[in-house]
């Protein structure tokens, strides 16, 4: 049996990333060793169900909200290689104290409306570059995406899953029962071309035209202008649905809608939709708002920004921007 090698052998090797950049790394899959754990334990340990509070997103918490978030936000907190964290479940940033270094950015529980049903949920975190003369401010937090010096997300589903991007290239880790990292995905890379799409199709009749072009396209099989066949798959859970797009290729699309028409999407720039860009890009994929706007050219503006996203297979993504 092939001995497989841990992340720690990995991060070693790599030769193109700032070894603090890994330090900062090995803390977050670390944390997210024991978050894997609590997720795990369920109802067993009392974590599910509503915490009876409303976070900054204007969002009821699960009792894992506020759990994971303080897991990832104490060990990061201890990492002297990082000046200040952002969380999608925090109102403003926090400081370490720290000058230079890194700034965590962490989505810690994507899909957390899913965990009472034993439904895949994630992790979601990116790292950038703390600026070198002075503490960090909210300011220092808005950078594009494509300043990122690190990407990543855990998936907790059957195996727990961290998919990580450093300089340069995408890898996938499976945690072992003895929460070691083991390399078991070299170089993921997503195809091209896909027959598969996710999305919520419940909102179908609030999406702006060139999206329902696009979907009525697939859905019409072989015998429409598309001229195949195309599945639509649906967890509600970003993490699952873009790990699925990394595997076997697809596209996944929250878009805009006209139910909160003054909101410009859904999933949060900083938190969710840059790290999972870079990660998509990386992997040969797009990302991006409409087919068109690459998202990690976007000027962030505020902390909990939103944005519409549309990301996964190239020549699929191509097809949504032809649509409109």
């Amino acid at each position: 049996m092939t001995t497989l090698k841990t992340l720690a052998d990995h991060l070693a090797a790599e030769r193109t990333a700032d070894n603090a950049v890994k330090d900062v790394v090995v803390v977050i899959a670390q944390a997210c060793v024991q978050i894997s754990r609590v997720v795990a334990s369920g109802a067993i340990s009392g974590s599910l169900g509503a915490a009876g509070q409303i976070n900054v997103q204007d969002e009821e918490q699960k009792k894992l909200d506020i759990i994971t978030n303080d897991i990832l936000r104490d060990a990061l907190k201890a990492c002297p290689a990082v000046a200040g964290l952002a969380s999608e479940e925090l109102e403003a940033i926090e400081t370490t104290g720290q000058v230079g270094g890194f700034l965590v950015t962490f989505d810690p529980l994507d899909g957390s409306s899913n965990v009472d049903v034993n439904v895949s949920v994630g992790t979601i975190f990116s790292v950038l570059p703390a600026p070198t003369d002075h503490e960090p401010t909210e300011a220092d937090f808005l950078l594009p995406g494509r300043r990122q010096v690190a990407a990543g997300y855990v998936v907790y589903g059957p195996q727990t899953m961290l998919v990580l991007t450093l300089a340069k290239g995408v890898f996938g880790f499976t945690m072992s029962a003895e929460g070691e990292w083991l390399l078991t995905h070299d170089a993921v890379a997503i195809s091209a071309d896909t027959a598969e799409f996710a999305i919520n199709m419940s909102n179908q009749r609030h999406w702006a035209e060139p999206v329902r072009r696009y979907i009525d396209g697939c859905l019409q099989g072989k015998d429409g202008p598309r001229g195949k066949n195309f599945n639509m798959r649906w967890v509600a859970s970003m993490v699952a649905d873009v790990h699925r797009v990394m595997m076997r290729g697809g596209i996944f699309m929250y878009p805009w809608d006209q139910r909160e028409p003054d909101k410009p999407g859904k999933l949060r720039l900083l938190y969710e939709a840059n790290p999972m860009s870079l990660i998509v890009e990386r992997a040969g994929g797009k990302a991006t708002t409409d087919g068109k706007t690459a998202i990690l050219d976007l000027q962030p503006t505020k902390l909990h920004q939103r944005v519409p996203v549309v990301l996964g297979s190239a020549n699929e993504v191509d097809q949504v921007a032809a649509t409109a």
